[in-house]
């Protein structure tokens, strides 16, 4: 199993990323001159420009997934929940989640008199989780108030091209900065690889971290939504068609000299690449750029097929394609 595989296929819901960082550390820790773990949980790994030029560049992906977080445990032993992050309620029924410690479950969901409509958007209220537990007393010797469960789907190739899993939003981003830090011979500037914490309830990780480092500039790695696929949303970008340079997205507008860098660089090394225009949804960038007296930020995206759902789609190419670029950022720079 490679890493790619092992990072979607790690438990880490948001607030709980520790054992992603473990793995991404033993990955990078011989690339990077410095690594820390600050106090919110990111891991940010140094990489120190060769000669002195006064910036810095962070180069940030999120660790945690979405998940499910138990609210009350009935007489049964079924577990009430709600959400973590942007869980779609009609992705769930009968998903399979697993505990931090282990312990596996089944989402149901009570039967509705209106089947259609609660098929379309069934409530979370509505749900409940199945541990196997005969009562209250021996669901508690297994699972507490305020456990976050993760989706458990394995990684799996799809015609030897694409992977599909749990969590390539974002662990696709994490694989990328890591095989980056592998690749780098050496740099023009000051690199700060961040792996950062609860991107999903807010972008909290991403504020600290920027915060800290005081970048001059910044990109954002994550995943893209697509519009390839029967009867999508009008949205030029497909899966294997290359990477995906954001422009706008619902909370951020890509600095027009940092787009087009990227754009100049994926041209020079001959990488098919796309732009990016995406409706709903948003990066660590988004804050990034608003930290201090603002970073010159971007995004690079690796587009995506059934975003937040167990088994998201990216296409090998786009993936290598997304490496290369960074590779080539991280020795020429930004500025």
């Amino acid at each position: 199993m490679g890493l790619i595989e092992e990072l979607c296929n790690a438990y880490g819901p948001a607030g709980r990323e520790h054992r992603v960082r473990g793995m991404i550390e033993k990955e990078i820790r011989k690339y990077c001159s410095d690594l820390k773990t600050d106090r919110l949980g990111n891991l940010i790994a140094h990489r120190p420009a060769k000669s002195k030029r006064g910036q810095k560049i962070m180069l940030c992906a999120h660790m945690d997934e979405i998940g499910l977080i138990v609210t009350y445990i009935d007489k049964n032993g079924f577990l009430r929940f709600t959400n973590v992050g942007g869980v779609f309620s009609e992705r769930v029924p009968y998903q399979r989640v697993v505990f931090e410690n282990g312990t596996t479950g089944i989402v149901g969901i009570e039967p509705s008199k209106d089947t259609a409509k609660s098929a379309v958007k069934p409530k979370f209220e509505k749900m409940f989780i199945d541990i196997g537990a005969r009562d209250r007393k021996s669901a508690e010797k297994l699972v507490h108030i305020g456990d976050i469960a993760a989706f458990s789907q394995q990684a799996v190739y799809i015609n030897k091209k694409r992977i599909a899993a749990k969590a390539l939003d974002d662990r696709v981003g994490c694989y990328c900065l890591v095989e980056a830090a592998k690749r780098l011979k050496k740099s023009s500037q000051d690199i700060y690889f961040v792996f950062s914490v609860q991107e999903e309830v807010g972008l909290r990780g991403a504020r600290t971290g920027a915060y800290a480092i005081e970048p001059t500039h910044a990109l954002a790695i994550d995943v893209t939504d697509i519009g390839d696929t029967p009867e999508a949303q009008k949205m030029d970008v497909s899966v294997g068609k290359g990477v995906a340079i954001k422009i706008k997205d619902s909370q951020f507008i890509a600095n027009p000299v940092i787009k087009d860098k990227l754009a100049e660089y994926a041209q020079s090394l001959s990488l098919p690449y796309q732009f990016e225009i995406l409706e709903h949804g948003t990066t660590d960038a988004a804050i990034i750029q608003l930290v201090k007296e603002g970073v010159m930020s971007g995004v690079l995206s690796v587009p995506t097929r059934y975003i937040h759902s167990t088994s998201e789609v990216c296409d090998l190419d786009d993936i290598n394609a997304t490496i290369k670029l960074l590779t080539h950022i991280c020795e020429r720079g930004l500025g």
